[in-house]
């Protein structure tokens, strides 16, 4: 059920039924869930069509349970006051990693419906999604969802969003999107306290771009908003930024499959079908106008999201590269954010060195690889950017250890600093801090949201936070800790690269830069992990851990041993010897010529090296 375009002299009234609206919340609270109840109550779509987590439609985001990419939905309501809506609806993720997605979908709307879990209460990106959206000045409807739960304590959360947003407790919503309870209350505060949309249907076209996906028929679907103007299918559109003309193939609405509409005008929200053939041609934050009658100005975009971790993807099958080039320009079309270029490596040969917005982001990518496209694939140990200022005075940006200039040439190195907000039960506000302060955090700030709860505020080194940071974090806490991080500074830092060297010769895939303090432990802890994983040879393997020309830890993995002497039994020693002598010269030459394979589970094993257990 949608509803088609009205003629412009309804244009008025359309323009004042029309509300453009966010959901935002903490990861698993509830958003998808209240979007699913949102769209069966309007009756968008029918029964027979209606699953768990429509708007998700990735086989990852179900099975994960989360939110990876912005979607948008158009739904018809009949209100209360016997009038009929159309409603907007843009859904958005709740990762931390995937806080960029957010950021687009607020810009599209003049709203946003604050999904709190009724037993969790409020969480760090709770407010991280709620900050973003005050920011941009929209109208914050808070729901309670989760009220079904035994473990909810409802007066509770309402009382701590009171505190936060100045609403009446009593006035917030208090649904259960799982059961439907209370949903109808949500969409009438939606329609009776976010304004409709401001803008001039019959000024210059501007329609930003706040989302794309790549289409193998259409090419890149652009998800826009209009802002000002309308536009048809027959009209010829232009790039504002590129200057780059484009005829549309199809443009429609969400319904949340597309479903081709005539024209689009102000206040809509809808897609246009480019037919480019790259996601950089259209690019998100960019604005749409007429060819033929351009806008002055392009609307306010956003930056571009700067990818703050990097590793190496390599194909287990060096015949793969092809493939896993192919693959990634393919998920590039659909994730903007992704980066990568080509990178060769003495131990695994050729790879892409990629850019990812975090560890969640990096392990979404590399399931898809491993699903979509069926490749067997190597991860070197996540690394970030670093900027080095060189004795020259010259400066570099690197983000793999490979690139580290020799200690003589390096004036000054600068690490990544991050803020993060750990809300947390007082109870375990001691084990929270001793987490932090033994990976060099500072201690920033301290505020109790009620009588059990506090956010804890830090700043951190990046690097300290990328592996298993977040998994310790729920250990320590019973699951009950959340986590928002953003980028804070970059600070003067005594970093060193770790070399590791097996046989002699240096593996540069498992390199990796450690603060000069902890220098002795990840090295000792890197030999201890290899000595494990890297299998017996027929001669003595040495594995060393080196910064520069010093070694700082080693272990033999002993050599595989056939007994020669198994048939000597008695006899004259000398035979014994000449055997033994025999076998040594044999291990001696095996050692000039053999070359030791490093396993997979090698690579993976960096990433567990502050593992205690």
């Amino acid at each position: 059920m949608f509803m088609s375009p009205v003629n412009s002299t309804d244009e008025l009234m359309r323009t004042d039924h029309i509300r453009n609206f966010s959901i935002i919340a903490h990861i698993d609270h509830g958003k998808s869930t209240l979007a699913d109840r949102l769209i069966q109550l309007t009756g968008t779509l029918t029964e027979r069509e209606l699953q768990d987590q429509v708007l998700d439609s990735m086989d990852l985001e179900r099975e994960k349970g989360v939110t990876i990419k912005a979607s948008a939905v158009r739904m018809i309501y009949d209100a209360s006051d016997g009038e009929t809506y159309e409603l907007n609806l843009i859904d958005t993720p709740g990762h931390v990693d995937f806080s960029y997605e957010v950021s687009r979908a607020l810009k599209a709307c003049e709203g946003a419906v604050l999904v709190v879990d009724a037993s969790q209460g409020v969480e760090a990106q709770t407010l991280a999604n709620l900050y973003q959206a005050m920011e941009l000045d929209l109208e914050i409807i808070p729901v309670i969802n989760k009220i079904d739960l035994i473990s909810a304590r409802t007066d509770e959360v309402a009382q701590e969003i009171e505190d936060l947003l100045g609403v009446d407790a009593l006035d917030i919503p208090r649904v259960s999107a799982k059961e439907g309870t209370n949903v109808e209350q949500v969409l009438e505060a939606i329609v009776a306290q976010i304004p409709p949309p401001q803008g001039d249907p019959d000024a210059p076209l501007q329609a930003l771009i706040f989302d794309s996906h790549y289409d193998p028929y259409k090419g890149v679907i652009a998800y826009v908003r209009v802002f000002n103007g309308r536009f048809r299918k027959t009209d010829l559109l232009r790039l504002m930024s590129t200057e780059a003309d484009v005829n549309p193939i199809e443009i429609g609405v969400f319904s949340p499959r597309m479903v081709p509409v005539d024209e689009l005008a102000a206040g809509d929200v809808g897609y246009v079908a480019t037919g480019l053939k790259t996601v950089q041609e259209c690019r998100v934050g960019d604005t749409f106008t007429l060819a033929k009658n351009p806008a002055p100005e392009p609307l306010p975009g956003f930056q571009p999201m700067k990818p703050m971790v990097f590793a190496g993807i390599y194909p287990a099958d060096a015949d793969d590269y092809n493939l896993l080039r192919d693959a990634l320009e393919k998920l590039q079309l659909n994730d903007a954010s992704l980066i990568f270029e080509p990178e060769t490596s003495q131990a695994l040969g050729f790879g892409f060195r990629c850019g990812f917005l975090g560890l969640f982001h990096m392990e979404i990518i590399q399931e898809r690889l491993e699903r979509e496209y069926d490749l067997d694939l190597v991860f070197t140990a996540p690394s970030v950017e670093y900027q080095v200022t060189l004795t020259d005075g010259s400066e570099i940006v690197i983000d793999s250890p490979a690139e580290l200039p020799e200690p003589n040439f390096i004036a000054e190195i600068r690490e990544p600093w991050v803020q993060i907000d750990i809300i947390t039960p007082t109870e375990y506000i001691g084990t929270v801090m001793d987490l932090v302060i033994n990976r060099r955090g500072e201690f920033k700030a301290q505020d109790y949201l009620d009588a059990r709860r506090v956010q804890l505020s830090y700043y951190i080194p990046l690097t300290e936070i990328l592996v298993d940071f977040y998994n310790e974090l729920k250990a320590r806490t019973r699951g009950y800790a959340s986590l928002d991080y953003h980028f804070h500074e970059y600070r003067p830092a005594k970093m060193v690269k770790l070399d590791l060297l097996v046989a002699g010769q240096p593996v540069d895939a498992l390199s990796v830069i450690v603060h000069e303090d902890q220098v002795y432990t990840k090295g000792q802890k890197l030999v201890s992990k290899m000595k494990k994983v890297i299998p017996r040879q027929q001669f003595d393997v040495a594995i060393q851990a080196a910064v520069g020309s010093r070694i700082i830890s080693r272990a033999n993995v002993k050599a595989l041993r056939k007994n020669v002497l198994a048939k000597c039994y008695g006899g004259d020693v000398s035979r014994k010897r000449k055997l033994l002598e025999k076998q040594k010269k044999g291990k001696k030459r095996m050692k000039m010529i053999g070359s030791v394979q490093v396993p997979q589970e090698a690579f993976m094993a960096v990433l567990q090296l502050d593992d205690d257990k």
